[in-house]
């Protein structure tokens, strides 16, 4: 699924981050003859130093704390409080373990700042963000000060992610279950060795989940965002797993890059879905699916609905005759799941892929169409309600409260707010139309008995 930004997402600011501020907060002359709070916009008054003299709060002068920085510096040192003086006058300097912390009174706006310090920061392997005092670690700083928070920046991974390679198992082992009780009809409280019978089933959802989420942790990667390895999610229904979601920490640093992670994962499943249909189309039906075909018009049980993308599949590989009514091969349900994992993570609001893309798209204008949406969903839930019953209702219902959430949280929020370009532009609005090829209004189906 999408990111969590975290990440993925995304991206995710952390709690100690203050809110932006509007423009025209009275900060965005350097010679402090403005005044206001980057933060709360309360008046305040900007401190203003004399050629040739220094803060008669001295740089770096708290117990605790390391005082201003060397003459000399390595690649690796942090900025000198002297080179940050344009846009933020430093009193204090301090230490959290690696974590540099400059303390004082900012002459721009947060946006402003962190925008023109990103580079230099970024230069010496630290991130930068303003915030109202500090509570990460052993120093803390109230929220009557502004500081400066410089971490030390790293895209790589520490030692073994544990918890992803448990969950990356367990979720092997619900969609071996998922699919040997739901598809293959084997008797798995009876024989659990047989599960592995299944293994085509388990490796369409995991090729179709992971390739998605592999997209994203790539091109974070390559736009040195830190994210996480995907987390999956393992659930013993018939899927057999909820998706899969990465985390991404920090900031992301343009729009350009805002892009390129929201879109990597959804173009990049979409090839392993197309793939997966493919081969599950060319595959036939199981014998026992055969045989529970029958029961369900008899019985009553559940059908899958296909979207336009994966008829437009079919009939292109000479296969449509498969989808006129009978059961097809497992597999061809991975491809099924691809496109649902797809369209769901297209939604344009918050920080889903559909929302980074949209975002970065069309900056902060965004909002208004995130805020739409949910009514959307919730208005084509009531449609199915009034006029097919229960089918697909609860999706689209939780759907819409997701949305709704998401939407309210926004969106990921770049440092440069820069317009993106057209080429990516145009790759935006095919990665929407694909998506809308991936809907159906009523992906899940409830048969009555007869």
């Amino acid at each position: 699924m999408g990111n969590r930004d975290d990440t993925d997402s995304s991206s995710d600011e952390t709690a100690r981050n203050v809110p932006s501020n509007s423009p025209g907060d009275g900060y965005d002359d350097p010679t402090g003859s403005a005044e206001g709070d980057p933060a709360t916009g309360d008046e305040v008054p900007v401190a203003s130093v004399p050629p040739g003299e220094t803060s008669s709060r001295e740089v770096g002068g708290s117990a605790g704390g390391d005082r201003g920085g060397p003459t000399s510096r390595n690649p690796e040192d942090p900025p000198d409080p002297v080179e940050l003086v344009s846009l933020f006058e430093v009193y204090d300097v301090r230490r959290d373990g690696e974590t540099v912390l400059y303390i004082g009174d900012p002459r721009a706006s947060r946006k402003r700042l962190e925008a023109d310090l990103w580079g230099m920061f970024r230069d010496r392997g630290y991130d930068v963000s303003l915030q109202r005092g500090y509570t990460g670690g052993d120093v803390p700083i109230s929220r009557g000060e502004h500081v400066l928070v410089a971490e030390p920046h790293s895209v790589g991974i520490e030692g073994v992610p544990w918890l992803n390679v448990g969950l990356f198992a367990g979720t092997i082992l619900s969609t071996l279950f998922a699919g040997a009780f739901f598809w293959y009809q084997i008797p798995v409280f009876e024989a659990p060795w047989r599960m592995v019978e299944a293994w085509p089933f388990t490796v369409a959802i995991m090729g179709v989940l992971g390739v998605h989420e592999l997209g994203h942790y790539v091109l974070s990667r390559y736009h040195g965002v830190q994210a996480s390895l995907p987390y999956f999610i393992p659930v013993p229904t018939y899927i057999g797993s909820l998706g899969a979601v990465i985390k991404m920490e920090g900031r992301i640093p343009d729009r350009k890059a805002l892009f390129d992670i929201g879109v990597a994962g959804p173009l990049a499943g979409l090839v392993a879905t197309v793939f997966v249909t493919v081969i599950g189309l060319q595959l036939d039906p199981l014998p026992a699916q055969e045989a529970a075909a029958g029961q369900i018009s008899e019985e009553g049980g559940v059908r899958f609905n296909y979207p336009p993308l994966l008829e437009f599949i079919a009939q292109a590989t000479g296969t449509g005759g498969r989808l006129d009514g009978g059961p097809v091969h497992p597999v061809v349900f991975g491809g099924w799941v691809g496109m649902l994992v797809t369209l769901l993570n297209m939604l344009p609001v918050g920080q889903l892929d559909g929302g980074h893309i949209l975002r970065a798209i069309l900056g902060e204008r965004q909002q208004l169409i995130a805020r739409s949406f949910p009514a959307l969903l919730f208005g084509l839930a009531g449609y199915l309600f009034l006029f097919r019953g229960i089918d697909s209702v609860l999706i689209w219902t939780l759907w819409g409260l997701f949305a709704l959430g998401l939407a309210y949280a926004g969106p990921a929020t770049p440092v440069d707010d820069s317009p993106l370009d057209r080429p990516r532009i145009a790759l935006g609005v095919i990665t929407f139309v694909l998506a809308v090829l991936c809907f159906t209004p009523v992906p899940v189906e409830v048969i009555q008995p007869t």
